[in-house]
């Protein structure tokens, strides 16, 4: 984009539009500030106008954003948000733009700082990770201040892989020495016995997810490394019984494939100076008809438990792909015209 008075981006209005509105708003701005706002090829703004119908123009240091109610007004509002994280040295990505999108456009009073945040922990390439919407900012709380967290949501909302980052930010941190990561294995059309391979080699499948994330965090070689130490364990959910846990940070994923009581087997195994994290999605598990899933019964039983959190997370929080939100929220429209009918 090209800066100063009258500059015209892929993503800038001409001074003739804005010229025939009445500026709605005006934010200062600094040219390197700037830069990073509008985006690559100033796709940022681009999102922003479209998301809201404004007009946005920079003039003399200025964003001067024009249009009809109330779209100026989010798109100010938007504007802003980005700015701040800009200011506390971040670099917000078009997820970013499109999040601060939807939370002004539900609540124009919405907390605009939101995206200015401490990273959890930054990985081995140098990129921060960052809780990015309202509900990941209220799991992340939980993780450091609980000792037992309940955390559920649809597919891309970043259950599992916050997990994983506070797990590593508190192995760095020395708040705990290890962390033991562990899922269900719930055979699906393949039974194990007949799958090749010795016993890891049948498991693994099901715990490479875990694996994707925490070497995407710490690096191949790192993550190896704690592999052989024994400062980060992978294992199966049958693995954890007769086991009690002391100082570490513990994750059970994909926790709505358990059964009650495999779920009480894992909770019980917290020692002392540990903490647990246990994440699901409800809506999809995949255990046998009619089968309680652990998840659940947890949430029942634990709920008037002093100590214990829960976190749910919805489509809102969803930082995937875009089409991962839409796929979710057609989904929850079916299984409630289902409920309808039945």
């Amino acid at each position: 984009m090209s800066g100063g008075k009258g500059a015209e981006g892929k993503g800038m209005a001409k001074d003739s539009e804005t010229e025939r509105k009445e500026p709605s708003g005006r934010v200062g701005v600094e040219p390197e500030e700037l830069a990073v706002l509008v985006g690559p090829s100033d796709a940022h703004l681009r999102l922003i106008q479209q998301g809201t119908g404004a007009t946005i123009l920079e003039r003399s240091g200025e964003l001067v954003i024009s249009g009809d109610e109330p779209g100026t007004v989010v798109a100010t509002r938007v504007v802003e948000a980005l700015l701040a994280a800009i200011r506390d040295g971040r670099r917000p990505s078009a997820a970013d733009v499109k999040y601060a999108l939807r939370m002004v456009q539900q609540d124009t009073k919405a907390d605009v700082g939101l995206l200015v945040t401490e990273p959890v922990v930054v990985t081995h390439r140098g990129k921060p990770i960052y809780a990015k919407t309202r509900g990941q900012s209220r799991y992340v709380q939980a993780m450091l201040e609980g000792e037992l967290v309940l955390c559920y949501g649809p597919a891309g909302t970043g259950k599992t892989y916050l997990a994983m980052a506070q797990a590593v930010a508190d192995l760095r941190d020395g708040r705990i020495s290890r962390i033991v990561l562990t899922r269900p294995i719930v055979e699906a059309g393949e039974h194990l016995g007949f799958l090749p391979g010795d016993l890891g080699e049948k498991v693994d499948p099901y715990l490479r997810p875990l694996h994707d994330a925490l070497q995407d965090i710490l690096g191949p070689e790192r993550f190896r490394r704690h592999l052989e130490r024994g400062t980060i364990e992978v294992v199966p959910l049958a693995y954890m019984r007769g086991r009690t846990i002391n100082d570490a940070f513990m994750v059970l994923d994909e926790a709505q494939n358990t059964t009650p009581s495999q779920m009480k087997m894992f909770l019980t195994r917290m020692g002392f100076g540990s903490k647990m994290v246990v994440t699901g999605d409800i809506t999809q598990s995949d255990l046998p008809s009619g089968q309680m899933s652990g998840f659940c019964h947890a949430m029942e039983v634990l709920k008037q438990v002093d100590g214990v959190g829960f976190v749910k997370l919805t489509g809102d929080d969803i930082v995937r792909h875009d089409l991962v939100q839409r796929i979710v929220e057609a989904y929850e429209r079916q299984q409630a015209a289902d409920a309808v009918g039945e």
